[in-house]
Order: C-alpha cells, then structure tokens, then sequence
C-alpha cells in the first residue's frame, strides 16, 4: 500500500517537472535531481535505497531499448567512428586517467579498485543533452553522435567495472586475461542481440493482435540481457543490438499498427524510467550521506570535494581526446571521397565495356549499390560535418546518470572507502546534470549552433513524396489486376485513389510555394479545416447516437477508431 502511494506521488512529480520544464526551457533531469534532493530533506520523508540490480538488471534494458529501435541504423552506422570513439576509447581512457588520480588521493584503495570507480563516474548520460539539444536545434549530425554514445558507453563501463573488480580481488592473472574478458563479453552481446533482434521481428511479424504485439516487444529486451549476462556477455549492448536490428526492421515486417503502438508504448516507458531514475539520484543523497559512518577516515566534505576534483579531470580528458575526434572525421570525410570516386570509375569501367558474365553482372550491381551508399555518406559528412563548434558541445556534454547511480552502488561491501566512492560518484553525477546540464543551453547559443534547415527540410519531404507517389501510382495502371477483379474497375474510383495520393505531395509543394501566405488562405489549409468539422460533426452525432444506445458497442468503438485515425492524420498534416 504506502509502495503504490510512493508510486504515484513520484509518477505525479516526473509529470509536473516535465511539463513545467518545457515551459522553463530547461530539461526535466536536472529539476528532477534538485527536487529529488529537496524532498529528501523533508521531514517524515524515508530514507531510499534501491537495490542496484533492480536498476541495472530491471530499468536500463527497456531504457536503452526505447532509445536504440528510435535510432536510424543508417545514421549510426554513418558515424559509427566518432560513437566508437566516444563510447569505447573516450570510456577506457577516462576510466584509467580519473582513477589514477583517485587512486593518488586515497592510500587504502588499490589501482584497481581506483579503476572500477572510474569505470563508474566514466559513462556520460546523453538524455540531458539530447532533450536540450532537439529543443535548441542541434545539428542532426551531433544529436546522433551523442545518442550512440549513451547506447555504447554504458556497455563498455559496465564490462569495465567488472574487470577491474575482478583484478581487485585477485581473480585475473594478467592484463591479457582482463582484455580477453572484455572482447569475449562483446563477441556474445553481438551475437545473443542480432539472434534476439532477428527472432523477435520474425515471430512478431507473424502476430496481428496489437495487445500480443505489444506484450512480445517489451520482453525483447529482457531476453537479449538475461542470457548474455549468464554467459558473462555484456547483456547492456546485446539490448542496444536488438534494439537497433528491431528498429531497423519494423517498417519491413510490422505492421503500420504495431508500429504506431511501438512508439508510443516505448516512449512512455522510456519517459517514465528514466526521469524516474533522475528523480531518485536526488533522494538517495541524504541516504549516501548518512552512510558515510567513519567521517574521521574521508568525511563528507572530503568525499564531495574528491568527487569536484574528478568532475574536473573528466571534463579536460573529455576536451581534450575531442580534438582529434573532429580531425577524424574530417579524415574519414577525405575516405569517403576517395571510395565514392573508386567505385565511380568501377562503373564507369562497366559502362565502356559491355557485361559478358554473371559473375561480372553481380559485380556491377554491388557496385552500383556501394556507389550510392558511398555518395550518400560523403554528402551528410559535406553537409553535416562537425565544426570545433560541435566539438566544444560534444565535450560539454558529458553529464553523468543512470549507470552511475547503479554501479556505484553495486561496489563490494568489503572494498575501502565503499561509502565515500559512492557519495564521490554521485557528487559527479548531480554536479554535472546541474552544472553542464544547465549551461548546455546558453553554450549553444552562444556558439550560435544551428540545427536543420526547416526550408530545405520541407523541399525535401515534398520531393519525397513526389517520388513514393509517382511510385505507388504504378500499380493503379492496371487496376483490375491490383483489386483482382475480373470485371473493369470504375475510373472514378480509380481517380479517386489517384487524387488521394496526390494529396500529400500537393501539400506539402504548398508549404514551400505558398510560404508567403497566410496558413488560412492555402487551399490545403481550407481544405483540412473543412475536413476536421466534418470529422467533429461526425464525432457529435456519433456520441448523440451513443447515448441513445441504438448501435452495438463494437460498431461504436469501430466507428470512433476510424474517426480518430482520420483526425491525427489530418492534424499531422497541418503542421
């Protein structure tokens, strides 16, 4: 009873911050972390400690779930130098650099352990830094380098933090044992996830009950965790995996449907959980205060000043393995040309001599292919490349949070200082969400960051939706074979579907020719007006007949769903 009451209260609180933080222009971690820790303080208010595995084995799989199926696998894979960069070597090295320095400063703690607490202050958070860039207008480019960096970093630190407690106690022999260890956890993650990923979008496609849908998909990411952290995997990337193999293959396999279903389902987990776990960094301060129980051996304030002290060596090894971040990509931009002109003259060469052999048919179409992934890539890096301006975002935007707060409290009971290294790692995460978290903003604008061209965004969804129609209108060449019909199909209905599909495009050509003009004086604007009190006309009469209890409910609830659909889809339009 008083856990539902706790429940709610806390559901009530992450709402009202979110709502109020859009108004503020501020991310709704950051006041969560501040209200957390004012409640914390308040009388009759019990202390919180949540078991770490609850966070690591229970909320971060369907949290980095949500994030990877929202994630394009393109964008990824386009920048997948940077986000390895990022994730990966920016993790390990932070880890070995912020724990040495610990390890300088308190004489009780071996290499090791020093290690594994960096290991546990190493991973930045991008929820914080994504929700204040999207609100900003970030360049794409830099949103998705961030967002694959919350995927992957996790996993490193985490398979991190448990080599490094594995040579605190003596458990590894050499230094090639620990890296043998580590490639082995990300071997199976790769593999568990892809045999997880491709299992579920064979069996979901397979399902057309929304509800049985909608109960598989939040199971995926368990099934990818479970076993892989039983085969000592890293289960955290076998998640991101089938997350990004799920993602990639809904529009294929699912339904529209289940997709729509998906990403409203996953959001508000994903928007419940973490906030959530924001909101209880804060309430756990006064507990991990509490603890500290030998003040005499490192006090509070030592333990806070310790966890300043590594917040400031993050933040400079973050700035400085940036630099030649952004000389990679500028590298990696030179390779891109480089592949996009040696696949042009392969094709060129195919084009002056004519294809004789299969084998030289196969050649050519991939290519061909290669040659059009290879254009496409060099023009987002032309179009997208990251400047010292998005460098200087990058590096700022190291908060810390979710796998912060549960990894340090997974330390062993019997390491030195246990409660002081808690309250040092929970010192970096709140001091960053707050500090760089609440900088972030007045940084962006200051370095005058621009986002995506809304004009050029509009040309190039109506040019879009020139193409998919001029596609799609190809089957109604031959309508009776597409309705299976024997008898001719009436040209009205096929003018009909034409003038629908027509629709979209027109609309959005409008947006751009007619941008000059007040919204209520474009035709497809007048249009969708009249359609929408249409819609309510019908949705007035629909409940008047409703109350009159003359049609069954099934028919009612069929007719108000096709009356909802029409309306969002209306309504998607108009903005």
């Amino acid at each position: 009873m008083e856990l539902g009451v706790y429940a709610v209260i806390a559901v009530a609180v992450i709402v009202g911050v979110a709502a109020f933080a859009r108004k503020l222009g501020v991310a709704a971690p950051i006041i969560l972390v501040i209200v957390g820790v004012m409640l914390s303080f308040l009388p009759g208010v019990p202390e919180i400690d949540v078991p770490p595995e609850i966070i690591l084995d229970g909320l971060l799989p369907p949290i980095l779930y949500a994030a990877a199926i929202s994630v394009p696998l393109t964008d990824f894979r386009r920048n997948l130098a940077p986000i390895a960069g990022l994730s990966v070597v920016l993790v390990i090295i932070t880890a070995f650099a912020s724990g040495f320095v610990l390890y300088t400063m308190l004489p009780d703690l071996n290499l090791a352990a020093a290690i594994a607490l960096g290991a546990i202050i190493s991973p930045p958070d991008a929820v914080a830094a994504t929700s204040i860039g999207r609100k900003l207008g970030l360049p794409p480019r830099v949103l998705t380098v961030l967002e694959g960096e919350g995927l992957v970093n996790d996993a490193t630190a985490l398979v991190l933090l448990r080599t490094a407690l594995a040579a605190a106690v003596g458990s590894l022999s050499t230094p090639l044992a620990g890296v043998a260890d580590f490639l082995t956890a990300v071997a199976l993650a790769a593999i568990i996830g892809l045999i997880v990923g491709f299992v579920s979008v064979w069996v979901r496609s397979k399902l057309h009950d929304p509800v049985l849908d909608t109960a598989l998909s939040v199971i995926v990411p368990f099934a990818a965790f479970a076993p892989t952290e039983a085969l000592h995997g890293s289960g955290v990337l076998a998640v991101v995996i089938a997350g990004l193999y799920t993602g990639h293959a809904a529009p294929r396999h699912f339904t529209a449907q289940a997709r729509i279903s998906d990403t409203i389902n996953w959001r508000t987990i994903q928007f419940l959980l973490e906030n959530g776990v924001f909101l209880l960094i804060g309430l756990e301060i006064r507990t991990l205060v509490a603890d500290v129980d030998h003040p005499e051996v490192l006090s509070v304030w030592d333990s806070v000043l310790l966890g300043l002290i590594a917040m400031v060596s993050l933040v400079v090894i973050r700035f400085v393995l940036i630099v030649p971040l952004i000389y990679s990509l500028r590298r990696r931009a030179q390779h891109a040309e480089k592949a996009v002109l040696k696949e042009w003259l392969l094709i060129s060469y195919f084009r002056d001599h004519p294809v004789k052999y299969r084998w030289q048919s196969i050649r050519k179409q991939r290519a061909e292919t290669r040659y059009q992934r290879h254009r496409s890539d060099l023009e987002e890096f032309r179009q997208e490349a990251i400047d010292w301006k998005g460098g200087v975002v990058l590096g700022w935007s190291g908060m810390r949070g979710v796998v912060t707060l549960a990894a340090a409290q997974s330390l062993p009971t019997d390491i030195p200082y246990r409660p002081q290294l808690i309250l040092i790692a929970f010192t970096v995460a709140v001091v960053s969400l707050v500090v760089q978290g609440g900088t972030l903003p007045w940084l962006i604008r200051a370095l005058g960051l621009q986002g995506v061209d809304v004009k050029d965004d509009r040309r190039l969804l109506a040019q879009l939706l020139d193409d998919l129609s001029e596609t799609g209108l190809k089957v109604l060449d031959e309508p009776e074979v597409v309705a299976g019909s024997t008898a001719p199909v009436d040209p009205e209905i096929v003018e009909r579907v034409r003038q629908s599909s027509y629709l979209q495009a027109e609309s959005a050509w409008e947006r751009i020719l007619l941008s000059d003009t007040p919204a209520e004086g474009r035709p497809h604007h007048l249009y969708r007006t009249l359609r929408l009190a249409v819609v309510d006309a019908e949705r007035d009469r629909l409940l008047l007949e409703r109350s009159r209890g003359l049609y069954p409910s099934r028919i009612l609830s069929e007719a108000q769903s096709m009356l909802d659909l029409e309306e969002t889809r209306l309504r998607s339009r108009s903005r």
